[in-house]
């Protein structure tokens, strides 16, 4: 069994969403003073290696702290889109290229290349992303939610349409920010996001892994 962890380090340093804040983690006891150590981590929900709930969009959309753990782990199938470029667009055909693979898997992972171009200004622009109707066809397809190794499923800066489409089936979730997609290979694997579970979760940083036996 091979498993590897698809999570990015919180850090102080780390890239996050624009106009949103950096992570700060900062001490607050120490062994030499206290016999113990512990750290404050103050951060927003969607930072790092994070999963996206309904509720991070829609007022009435549902929580993560609200979904099954089960809801968390399942199949996975890969879709390499690297040589789509800056600003690719990945379309329902690329999506029916997987065939059986897809129909079988119960979450969609996008290997965008992005992950390459963490803590670098690049990283911010030009990922590919689904089109809407690639968006909907996927929704439509009743998969546990998608993964991709970018900062967002929609582009940087515009109305976050993907999103809306893909989270608006309620029972759908969103990784963004997975790394170390190249250590998976192009066979389907089993995968876990585990989010933070706190009260009306809209987003929480998650530990992603995959599962190879």
């Amino acid at each position: 069994m091979k498993v590897t962890d698809l999570t990015h380090i919180i850090s102080e340093d780390m890239p996050v969403y624009p106009g949103t804040e950096k992570p700060k983690l900062v001490c607050a006891n120490t062994i030499e003073n206290d016999g113990f150590k512990e750290t404050v981590l103050n951060m927003y929900s969607h930072t790092g290696t994070h999963t996206d709930s309904p509720a991070h969009l829609f007022a009435d959309g549902k929580s993560l702290d609200r979904f099954s753990a089960q809801s968390f782990c399942g199949s996975a199938v890969m879709l390499d889109c690297r040589h789509l470029g800056e600003n690719g667009k990945v379309t329902k055909e690329m999506l029916c290229s997987l065939g059986e693979k897809l129909d079988n898997a119960d979450f969609l992972i996008l290997r965008t290349g992005w992950e390459e171009y963490w803590k670098d200004d690049r990283y911010f622009c030009g990922f590919p992303c689904l089109d809407k109707e690639a968006a909907k066809f996927l929704a439509d397809k009743g998969k546990k939610g998608i993964g991709v190794d970018a900062i967002s499923v929609d582009p940087v800066g515009v109305p976050l349409d993907v999103h809306k489409i893909l989270l608006g089936t309620d029972d759908f979730i969103i990784v963004e920010n997975l790394c170390n997609l190249g250590l998976i290979g192009s066979d389907e694997f089993e995968l876990t996001v585990l989010p933070l579970r706190f009260q009306n979760a809209d987003g929480a940083p998650t530990r992603a892994i995959a599962i190879i036996r």
